[in-house]
């Protein structure tokens, strides 16, 4: 099977000093870096690392930018990672293994599956951001999350510059969330992902959007290229383009509620979108949340909320990381006020 080829490490460290950010977030949000560094394997990390300045340095690791909103210059040293690579590591009777470095963008990853014969991974297409990042935030998308998928990573310890791997126990995964969040934030840096695909594949299809493609189309048993179609379809339906309009994807958490929090809601508001989960909590569609207190299309400043989707907030030309924050913070306060909910960003705000 054919594999992308992984990228040469350079014999010097490509370094940009006072480099601008605004095109390495995709809500398209202006500051600078102190210092840029484009890492394009663990070999250059490890060079970082043993620097004079740049090992002393604070570190801000950067990935496809697609979940931060940046408020202010970074005074650190930015480590855009570029580590590129996709191939099938071993197949086993159960499953397939795919590892791939962490500057493959996540949606390149899905589609190289799709396209051989892989398939495990097409609920989570479309997804912004890089494949580094996404055991970070813990990402999915209709009825799959990637702890659903994963084997293991590797990382580098930015301290003593050594390779340590960890499996799914050690990356403490909740929900958009990991032991890199915590422990680990600021101390290492994934470098490789590796995927479990389960054999034989079972297509998830429980999720509301995809029950109804399935009822429109009558197609009862699709295949992987089928439920990638239509997940790309459904997202691009309702998700802006950020190469068009800057935005960072789905800005708060779903949150999730005990069953007494979840029927009082009901009780109020009997059309409140909600999903059960396995131990009886609900999870509770923050995007509908926020349309019901009148959100949707409403703007502060330059910074706005998506018409299509109450759940995504949108630079409408020349924000600051400023406005957006002042956004997500009316809105917190304004579903506080009406459910008694707090709602948790999902990006990192700098």
């Amino acid at each position: 099977m054919s594999a992308l080829p992984a990228a040469a490490p350079p014999s010097d460290l490509h370094i940009e000093r006072g480099a601008s950010l605004r095109a390495f977030n995709t809500f398209g949000l202006p500051s600078n870096a102190h210092t840029l560094v484009r890492v394009r394997s663990a070999a250059d990390l490890r060079r970082v690392v043993n620097d004079p300045e740049l090992g002393r340095a604070r570190k801000f690791v950067l990935g496809g930018g697609s979940n931060l909103v940046l408020t202010r210059d970074v005074d650190a040293c930015v480590l855009k990672m570029e580590i590129t690579g996709i191939r099938l590591l071993e197949t086993r009777d159960d499953a397939w293994i795919i590892e791939a470095g962490a500057g493959v963008g996540w949606h390149e990853l899905v589609s190289w599956c799709v396209d051989h014969g892989l398939p495990g991974l097409e609920n989570m297409a479309l997804i912004p951001g890089t494949v580094g990042a996404a055991p970070v935030q813990n990402i999915g998308a209709y009825g799959i999350e990637l702890k659903d998928r994963f084997d293991s990573l590797d990382a580098i310890d930015l301290i003593t510059g050594r390779t340590v791997t960890l499996d799914a126990a050690q990356c403490r995964f909740a929900y958009r969330d990991s032991v890199f969040k915590h422990e680990l934030a600021g101390k290492s840096v994934i470098t490789n992902v590796r995927l479990r695909l389960p054999r034989p594949w079972v297509p998830v299809l429980g999720y509301l959007e995809l029950e109804r493609k399935v009822a429109e189309t009558g197609i009862s048993a699709p295949d992987a290229r089928q439920i990638f179609d239509w997940i790309c379809a459904i997202r691009r339906a309702k998700l802006p383009d950020p190469a068009v309009v800057g935005n960072a994807g789905s800005f708060f958490k779903n949150p999730v509620v005990t069953p007494e929090q979840c029927r009082d809601i009901i009780g109020r508001d009997p059309h409140v979108v909600h999903y059960p989960l396995d131990d009886g909590s609900f999870k509770l569609a923050a995007g509908w949340l926020i349309d019901a207190c009148g959100w949707k299309g409403k703007s502060i400043g330059r910074a706005g909320v998506y018409e299509k989707q109450a759940l995504v907030l949108v630079n409408r030309g020349g924000a600051s990381g400023a406005e957006v924050v002042t956004l997500a913070r009316a809105i917190q306060e304004s579903v506080y006020g009406r459910f008694g909910i707090r709602l948790e960003p999902e990006p990192v705000v700098w």
